[in-house]
């Protein structure tokens, strides 16, 4: 059975992150997506849009896929977390991704639930979180 992280473990993955690839953030101001990415670049974030329609959102350029995130990444960046804003359908194809990327962290956001994957995801050693929004955790923070 699937658990998320400790509450401690979140803060300190949400404090030390800098870069997050955001999969399946609309162009749409009025989406759940939008507003939350719009919000973390708020607390600093830098964000990398990932979705195969659009070239830029929030005034940063879009990769097609996550393979494409790393062409927009500086030299001295890293990506820290990947946030998922996608039908449960498509995790699992994610999450393999996220395997073969390497990625350190792998947010699965409110309503966004696959347990197989998220299992296959912590086994691999991704630090992964589940139905939960990195938004309002981060909110929770005063850093």
């Amino acid at each position: 059975m699937f658990t998320n992280p400790s509450w401690d473990a979140i803060r300190d993955l949400l404090q030390r992150a800098r870069t997050i690839a955001v999969v399946g953030l609309s162009v749409k101001p009025d989406r759940p997506s939008y507003r939350v990415a719009h919000a973390l670049q708020g607390f600093g974030y830098r964000i990398i849009p990932v979705n195969p329609a659009a070239d830029t959102i929030l005034g940063e350029r879009v990769a097609p896929d996550l393979e494409g995130v790393r062409a927009l990444l500086a030299p001295d960046e890293t990506l820290d977390i990947v946030d998922v804003f996608r039908q449960p359908a498509y995790v699992a194809a994610t999450v393999e991704d996220c395997i073969r990327l390497d990625v350190p962290a792998l947010w699965l956001q409110d309503g966004v639930i696959d347990e197989a994957a998220a299992l296959r995801a912590q086994a691999a050693g991704i630090f992964t979180v589940m139905d939960r929004c990195i938004y309002r955790d981060r909110s929770r923070l005063s850093f």
